[in-house]
């Protein structure tokens, strides 16, 4: 075997693991956003703050486990930015950019949602410095914090919002992935961007879900299985760098 056949065939294993990787960790993202969802769903009681803070209080492990979950989400998305970013540049090195940017400043939200996250427990814990409160104003505090992070990560889902949208008009511009991917990245976008107005949001909640998910699902699936027709990325790549 010749060594440019080799070559070649080193860059084929590495593009296509770069899309496993993103379709990977962009799974990850999902699992741990569902794993979130139960636990948040679990411990916090709507419009009753002595309740959620008595399910934190009797219910500590899975409120570190949501915690957890949220962060490791987070972690798992900024990876799989940059990869998909690798993946979808040949198709424009700028909207893929500009994809990679609103997710990233999603992601960043997202951290800050995650460590609202941390100032329940910590009111709720009981310290000395903390009595000159009662209870009734620590539960509402803690409530207040969670109400806090609810939309912090509902401005985070703008920008998701904005880079699913960029991302499917990307796919279905390539030659490397399939169109109804693109299509479904585009209606999950759209699904996102609803959270430009609360009230349309709650209007439609919890059906703009479905979109969501289901268009981040099929294109982290098909990555992870499939990857990209290697042909077809290197002769988009091509025709990009040809002056």
């Amino acid at each position: 075997m010749s060594t440019t056949v080799v070559t070649e065939s080193i860059a084929d294993v590495s593009l296509q693991g770069k899309a496993r990787a993103a379709g990977f960790f962009w799974l990850m993202t999902i699992l741990a956003g569902v794993f979130s969802m139960f636990a948040w769903g679990r411990l916090v009681v709507s419009g009753d703050a002595a309740a959620t803070a008595a399910n934190f209080l009797a219910n500590v492990p899975l409120y570190w486990l949501g915690f957890t979950a949220d962060l490791v989400g987070v972690f798992c998305y900024v990876v799989a930015t940059l990869f998909v970013y690798e993946l979808l540049k040949p198709v424009n090195r700028s909207l893929s950019l500009l994809a990679a940017f609103f997710s990233l400043v999603g992601c960043a939200i997202g951290g800050f949602g995650g460590a609202l996250q941390l100032a329940p427990m910590s009111v709720l814990g009981g310290a000395r410095y903390l009595t000159v409160f009662s209870l009734e104003q620590l539960q509402a505090l803690a409530f207040l914090f969670l109400k806090l992070r609810n939309q912090t990560n509902n401005v985070g889902l703008v920008f998701f919002g904005f880079q699913c949208l960029l991302i499917g008009c990307l796919i279905c511009r390539s030659t490397f992935l399939p169109r109804i991917v693109g299509v479904l990245m585009v209606l999950a976008g759209l699904g996102w961007l609803t959270f430009l107005s609360p009230p349309l949001s709650r209007a439609l909640s919890p059906y703009i879900m479905a979109p969501g998910i289901l268009g981040e699902l099929s294109l982290s699936l098909w990555l992870l299985v499939r990857g990209v027709n290697v042909q077809r990325w290197k002769a988009q790549a091509g025709a990009v760098d040809r002056p």
